[in-house]
């Protein structure tokens, strides 16, 4: 188990979102956005064996891909930094979207 202990610039939400997952060298998992801020997300995927500091691609269902670099591991839960930050209004539209707990659209 690996760690950086650099603390959090922003606060991550819960969420579960579908992602396809690649590192720099093309190895490729199915995974899941379990957490997301501007600035980063965790990841849990199948079988995608990574360690701190590898380049990956997150791409989540509906979106362009997101580069960054794997901060953290824990099992089969990485922590990625994103190159660059995602817009706010981006990050509120997922969280509204795929959200945990938030409250199910009734439709008539």
């Amino acid at each position: 188990m690996s760690q950086s202990n650099a603390p959090r610039r922003n606060e991550r939400h819960p969420v579960s979102l579908d992602a396809r997952c690649r590192t720099h060298t093309g190895l490729r998992d199915l995974g899941e956005i379990s957490d997301l801020s501007s600035e980063g997300c965790c990841v849990t995927t199948n079988e995608l064996f990574v360690n701190v500091g590898t380049r990956v691609l997150v791409k989540p269902d509906g979106m362009e891909g997101l580069t960054g670099i794997v901060r953290w591991i824990r099992g089969n839960r990485a922590g990625i930094e994103f190159d660059s930050p995602l817009y706010g209004p981006v990050v509120e539209h997922l969280i509204s979207r795929h959200g945990k707990g938030r409250a199910a659209a009734v439709f008539s």
